[in-house]
Parts: C-alpha cells; sequence; structure tokens
C-alpha cells in the first residue's frame, strides 16, 4: 500500500486566535435553543480573530515551533493554502517566510480550492519530496471562517492554523497511496471577489459532502485502496463537528453496514476535540482533527487512518496514512491544549465589535489596536500594504 520510500507528515503545529465566543453567549443573543448548537451541530466555542490577527500571524504562529525544532535549512518549498485570502495576487505565504526570518532560496506559493487546499498542498509537497528526498516542505494551512451576523452559518464560524512539515522517513505519519478522487461543479458555497463573508447553501453542502464521500470511496477502491475494516480512525473536514458524523455514517452504509452510534463515535470521537472549541477552520480543519487525534488517541503506532478532505464547489480526496511508531515523542500536545485554553472570553457585544471591525480601502496610514498576545501581529495598513510585526 505505501510506496518504497516513506514520505509524510514529520511534524505538525497549530495555533488559532486570541479570542473565543461560547456558544451559550451566541443562543443568549439570537433565542436559539443551546441544545442546537451543542447537539445539533456539535459546536461549543469559535475562535475569533482580533483586529491585528489573520491568515498571516496564524500561520506564521503555527510554523514557528516547527522552524525552532527542526531549522529552515531543508526547506525550500513553502505551500500556504487558504480560502481568506488577504491579497489577490501575492501569496499569504511571502510575507510568513519574511516573518520566519526563511532563506530567499525558496519558492513560496498559495493554493486555493475551498476547503481542500490544504490536501492539494500536502500531495504537493508529497510530489517534491518524491523528487528530492533531502529536501523538506513546509505547508500551512490557516483560515479565518466568517458569515454574516444573524445569519444561519454564524454558529460555524471559526479560526485555526496547522502546519505541517513533509519530508521521507517521517515521524508522525507515513502518507500512503493511492488517493480516491472526486470533483463536482456545484454552487454549496462561495465567495465572490465583492464579499468579506462566504454564501452558503447548507442543505446543498451537506449533499454535496456526503456526495463527496461516496465518490472518493469509490475511486480509492478501484485504486487499490485499504479496505474499510483496516482503519483505526477517520479524520474528516469538519465544517461543523456533526458533519464528521454524517459522514462517516454515510460511508458505512455506501459500504453495506448498519449505523452503530458506537462505532461512528470509535472512529472518529477523538478527532472532534479541536473542532468542538475552535469552530470551522476551513483549510485547516481536517489536519486539526489529525492533531486531536494523536494528542488524544490511545497509542495508534503502525495502525492506518483515514483522510477525508472536502471542499465545496466541490473537490474532495480519501486517502491514508499510517502512524508512525514513536510518533508519541513528537507530538506538541501541552502547546496545542495552550492555544486553545489561552483565548481570552469574549461577551457577545465583543465579538460583534470585531466581527465588524475592517481596514478602510483608502490605502491611507491605519494601525491597529494592539488587541492580543501572539508572536505575530498585524500592525497596521498603511498604503495599502499590510504592516505585520514579529514581537
Amino acid at each position: 500500500m505505501a510506496s518504497d520510500s516513506a514520505i509524510g507528515i514529520h511534524d505538525l503545529s497549530f495555533a488559532t486566535t486570541g479570542f473565543v465566543l461560547p456558544h451559550t453567549a451566541l443562543a443568549e443573543h439570537n433565542g436559539t435553543d443551546i441544545g442546537k448548537y451543542h447537539v445539533g451541530i456539535g459546536q461549543h466555542s469559535m475562535s475569533v480573530a482580533g483586529a491585528d490577527e489573520d491568515i498571516v500571524t496564524m500561520g506564521a504562529a503555527a510554523a514557528a515551533p516547527i522552524i525552532s525544532r527542526h531549522g529552515a535549512d531543508q526547506i525550500r518549498t513553502l505551500v500556504f493554502a487558504t480560502e481568506s485570502s488577504i491579497d489577490q495576487a501575492k501569496s499569504a505565504g511571502v510575507y510568513v517566510h519574511s516573518l520566519l526570518g526563511l532563506p530567499s532560496a525558496t519558492r513560496v506559493v498559495e493554493l486555493k480550492q475551498a476547503c481542500y487546499g490544504a490536501t492539494a498542498a500536502l500531495q504537493f509537497a508529497i510530489g517534491l519530496v518524491h523528487r528530492d528526498p533531502a529536501q523538506r516542505v513546509l505547508v500551512i494551512a490557516s483560515d479565518i471562517s466568517k458569515y454574516e451576523l444573524d445569519s444561519p452559518g454564524e454558529a460555524t464560524q471559526g479560526a485555526a492554523a496547522v502546519a505541517m512539515l513533509v519530508t521521507a522517513d517521517p515521524a508522525l505519519v507515513r502518507i500512503e497511496e493511492p488517493s480516491g478522487l472526486f470533483t463536482a461543479d456545484v454552487m454549496d458555497f462561495w465567495r465572490p471577489n465583492y464579499r468579506d463573508a462566504a454564501l452558503v447553501d447548507g442543505q446543498e453542502s451537506i449533499t454535496a459532502y456526503l456526495q463527496a464521500v461516496e465518490g472518493t470511496w469509490k475511486d480509492y477502491q478501484e485504486q487499490g485502496g485499504r479496505s474499510l475494516e483496516e482503519f483505526s480512525a477517520f479524520c474528516y473536514h469538519q465544517p461543523f463537528t456533526k458533519m464528521a458524523h454524517k459522514a462517516h455514517r454515510h460511508l458505512l452504509n455506501t459500504c453495506g453496514y448498519d449505523t452503530d452510534e458506537s462505532d461512528i463515535k470509535r472512529a472518529i470521537g477523538q478527532t472532534t476535540a479541536c473542532n468542538t472549541v475552535v469552530g470551522n477552520s476551513y483549510t485547516a480543519s481536517v489536519y486539526l482533527a489529525l492533531a486531536a487525534l494523536l494528542d488524544h488517541a490511545d497509542d495508534l503506532s503502525g495502525r492506518p487512518v483515514g483522510f477525508l478532505s472536502y471542499g465545496s464547489g466541490s473537490v474532495a480526496e480519501f486517502f491514508a496514512g499510517t502512524v508512525v511508531p514513536g510518533y508519541r515523542a513528537h507530538l506538541r500536545t501541552e502547546a496545542h491544549r495552550e492555544a486553545i485554553e489561552g483565548r481570552r472570553l469574549l461577551d457577545y457585544a465583543a465579538y460583534r465589535e470585531l466581527h465588524e471591525w475592517s481596514f478602510p480601502t483608502d490605502g491611507g496610514d491605519h494601525p491597529t489596536p494592539a488587541q492580543t498576545t501572539g508572536p505575530f501581529r498585524l500592525a497596521a495598513l498603511r498604503g495599502h500594504k499590510r504592516i505585520y510585526e514579529r514581537r
């Protein structure tokens, strides 16, 4: 199943924002029964970005511990996956490259396809390492999901960045061949250039996601992939936590199994720990699920994990990875816990103020209030240029 030269995720680190809104505050504002959030969609809180935070500051914060541990000498490529892009031309990764002090002899590119982009980045990285096994590729997935106030999608907002170092002979997860692929032109979720918030057809999105689960699995089997019974756990893209339950139930049904809730919980239960409290992180979501699984599960050494990456519009991929024996020595469990627990609690009024905050578009000098305490901050917009600071 795995290729001769093992390539995969050597290190993984995530970051989120400085603020958090509990769903109890949202429910109190709009008169919703809290069960609709806690049980119905499986969400308890969501990360909210400060005025001095964006995908660059989160991406740099996620990647900095990787550079600190491994150095940057063999990193010749940085791939930045996002659907919250800050510029139509310049890659957000170029700003991160500067903040991290990476060598000038580096290729940097941004990839986009809704929430699927990070998996494209991972596969791109694997191809580069196949070609030159001495090379290491830094993959960053960073997103802030934002919907209009009082819209149906508001409760599924969130923000996070995941950074992964992709190498030969990885310490965490060996990514296997083959992949199951699926693309369909659907309008379930999109964001035109003239809008800050995405447009969503919620029911269409669920239908399209489940169609993609079926399509990728069918192709994965046709390509000679593993049987369902071999997998110890499944990491799904989680626009909201309950979607992973729906997706796995659909996969079991597709394979002719009854949908026992305890089987679903066993397969995905530990992958939802971060998403429940961080919210939807778009491209980072499926790899945040992996971080949660590795940080919380019993020893998974030598065991296969399934990945279902879905991006609206829609493109999806199913693939497998085998957890490397000894992986636990390389985890960042404590740092990840601190990233989540260190967020400052917002009340609804403060959240609403942050939600509505934006830079003027006149190209003037607009400093941002110093609201957060992370290692990097968005300091200003000056002459149409974003100014970042390393703390």
